[in-house]
């Protein structure tokens, strides 16, 4: 197999650092490019430069981790020249979603909260016990990260949230109840509240519960390394490789639509 060529954004940060790292241990992917707003240094012999259709030109995907305005520009890149690209970045408005969605009309786009696999098993399993369980349960999720992650919910806890509301058969705009930022509260009937945490170095905790006074149930995920968002966003390139076109997530990876 040709190894695919990847151009890495937001080379310069903490989720870029970690997909070079892991890159190397993935033998059908070979290191092409690298862009960052910060310039002037090389890594693994490759220069960081800033986005420019030079540094796209060539390359089979690009993968992004950056904040949503950096993403857009990116992405604008990718329809320009016709490549291939992988989402990780978070925090996007409606309208921003509506426009990556047009732009899929045109390329092949892979775009997840959270590119874990144990996440997005979960958010299977979430929706299926959504669906089944009465609504006389109050519904909490609880999404915990580091101290500087910016948006919140978290695209994670939104991707949960989501597959309740599919679950139920509505949609997530009139299922969101109350949103609690580092303090605890009483949660809205028949609506689905988030408790967030941003303290410390946690790297991602999540728990949906279904609760109806009697009993709790709490499915959880843990993550202890950011490996495995990096692992995941390289499968998912080596996967949207061989797509033309089309919205992709990873559901449509594993199968699991």
């Amino acid at each position: 197999m040709k190894k695919i060529n990847i151009t890495i954004t937001g080379a310069v940060g903490r989720m870029g650092k970690i997909l070079i790292k892991r890159i190397s241990k993935n033998k059908n992917l070979k290191l092409f490019s690298l862009t960052d707003i910060n310039l002037g240094k090389k890594i693994k012999g490759i220069q960081v430069q800033k986005n420019n259709i030079e540094a796209f030109k060539k390359t089979d995907v690009i993968i992004d981790f950056s904040r949503p305005k950096a993403s857009l520009e990116v992405l604008n890149y990718a329809k320009k020249l016709k490549k291939k690209i992988v989402i990780g970045t978070t925090g996007f408005t409606k309208k921003q979603n509506n426009l990556i969605k047009n732009y899929s009309k045109k390329i092949a786009i892979f775009k997840s909260g959270n590119m874990s696999l144990g996440i997005n098993l979960l958010e299977y399993i979430v929706s299926i016990f959504s669906k089944k369980i009465p609504n006389n349960y109050k519904i909490g999720i609880s999404d915990d990260h580091h101290k500087k992650k910016v948006d919140y919910p978290s695209g994670t806890a939104l991707m949960l949230a989501n597959a309740v509301s599919v679950g139920k058969n509505k949609k997530l705009e009139s299922c969101v109840g109350k949103i609690f930022l580092n303090k605890s509260g009483n949660l809205q009937k028949n609506k689905i509240n988030f408790f967030i945490k941003r303290k410390g170095n946690t790297i991602g905790k999540h728990s949906v519960n279904f609760n109806n006074n009697i009993e709790n149930i709490e499915l959880k995920h843990t993550a202890f390394s950011r490996d495995l968002f990096a692992d995941g966003a390289l499968n998912a390139a080596i996967w949207i490789s061989k797509k033309n076109k089309g919205l992709f997530n990873m559901q449509d990876m594993l199968g699991l639509k």
